[in-house]
């Protein structure tokens, strides 16, 4: 049996709407915030295992930090790293990210971390940088450093902007170690 061109042109239509439709159900993600903690992780823990490094673990108290921090950063409206309390023993680790509210998912979001990887060269922190600029890889190099045992992360929305802010404990980044 043919279709006419027409009816063929709208059966085409349909399925191309249907599929678009149930896409988003298909993926198992229907919204930004869908599983973001699982996501978040997954995508620290998924670079971790590429160099056999132990994966993180969820910390809500890490979490519950994160959060205050990512709404304080859309109250100012820029990404400014958090100061060490005096006497910090132990301090977090910290990575920031900030977009166009909206646009980017929470894989992109790490992913751009983890991008910092083409500018990294193994050695003791802080040359760890090909170019030699330790921005261009401590965003990397704190989520992949070795003695992390656990993040906690939270986005916060701003009217223009997704501040993303992730804690760890214990936090990378120090001088005279190696990253991994």
């Amino acid at each position: 049996m043919r279709l006419d061109p027409r009816k063929r042109n709208i059966a085409k239509l349909a399925a191309a709407l249907g599929l678009a439709l149930a896409a988003p159900f298909m993926q198992g993600a229907t919204g930004f915030d869908n599983n973001l903690n699982q996501r978040l992780l997954a995508s620290h823990n998924r670079e971790r295992a590429s160099l056999g490094i132990p994966p993180l673990a969820w910390n809500e108290l890490l979490e519950r930090d994160a959060r205050l921090y990512a709404q304080h950063l859309v109250r100012v409206g820029y990404l400014v790293h958090s100061e060490d309390a005096p006497g910090e023993t132990d301090p977090q680790g910290e990575n920031l990210w900030a977009g166009t509210r909206g646009y980017y998912g929470p894989e992109s979001m790490v992913g751009l971390w983890i991008s910092e990887k083409d500018d990294f060269k193994q050695g003791i922190f802080p040359n760890n940088s090909v170019s030699g600029d330790l921005e261009k890889v401590a965003h990397y190099t704190q989520v992949m450093w070795r003695s992390s045992r656990a993040v906690g992360c939270a986005v916060a929305h701003g009217s223009a902007d997704d501040f993303l802010v992730c804690r760890y404990s214990e936090g990378g980044n120090v001088i005279g170690e190696r990253p991994f």
